[in-house]
């Protein structure tokens, strides 16, 4: 937004530090930052740094959105990269931000009958390879209110840009080398199987059904349980729970 307290500083090798007052205002709203330990806090504040200096703010449709409001969603963009530094957040650059709920007109080609039909989505949050990031300030607010409720549509949305990282989403995003490829593919395909098996049947799940949706979505849904719902994600697949947190970092939600 123009007269941002980081837009002057842009063109400068070191982006400004975020001040004091407004950060400890921002921390005071976002109890997954608050209840980090002070190395993992600091290092949040310095990733914070680099993400409002690499990018771009777009209110759209009458959405205000001041230096605080963008503060936390960078604050918790950056959560989720914290374990894996500055070079997960590489490969696009813009954040759009609705007011609440926003609709996408989407394409569906039947391959029996050959159909092309269109309808309207309506999204809380979406995140394209190599392009926006988008989300509704309703529910990042209510993340805020709710922290530890199993949902953050901000670590849904950023998990996406992680997974996207090495090519279209499939549920596994650039791994660090202590954590074998092979042993995260067998746990989430053998977790999201049974997840897929049990919505099909109608039965209760722990983990919400919309991550049966696919491989890419089983991610970002388990994503947002290790950040504010540990315990149950580990109640319900202990083997994934395990695999993100070394993945993410120890999760600072209560279990």
């Amino acid at each position: 937004m123009p007269g941002a307290w980081w837009r002057q500083w842009l063109s400068r090798f070191d982006p400004p530090p975020i001040p004091d007052t407004l950060w400890r205002r921002a921390l005071a709203a976002c109890p997954l930052a608050r209840r980090l330990d002070d190395n993992r806090l600091q290092a949040l504040r310095q990733l914070t740094v680099a993400f409002l200096a690499r990018k771009r703010f777009h209110p759209l449709a009458g959405t205000a959105l001041d230096d605080r409001l963008q503060l936390l969603i960078a604050m918790q963009a950056c959560l989720p990269a914290l374990q894996q530094g500055v070079r997960s957040l590489r490969g696009w650059r813009e954040v759009l931000v609705y007011p609440g709920e926003f609709k996408v007109r989407r394409s569906h080609h039947d391959e029996h009958s050959g159909v092309v039909s269109e309808a309207d989505d309506v999204l809380i949050g979406e995140a394209w390879e190599r392009g926006p990031l988008i989300l509704s300030l309703a529910d990042v607010q209510l993340d805020l209110e709710q922290p530890w409720d199993g949902y953050n549509v901000v670590v849904h949305e950023m998990a996406h840009k992680f997974d996207m990282l090495d090519g279209p989403p499939d549920g596994v995003p650039p791994l660090p080398h202590d954590i074998g490829r092979r042993e995260w593919i067998v746990a989430f395909q053998r977790a999201y199987d049974h997840l897929s098996n049990d919505v099909a049947r109608g039965r209760e799940t722990l983990i919400d059904p919309y991550a049966a949706e696919g491989a890419d979505e089983f991610f970002a849904v388990v994503s947002e349980m290790h950040w504010s719902q540990p315990g149950l994600l580990k109640r319900a697949e202990p083997a994934v729970a395990s695999l993100l947190t070394a993945y993410y970092g120890p999760s600072p939600a209560p279990e």
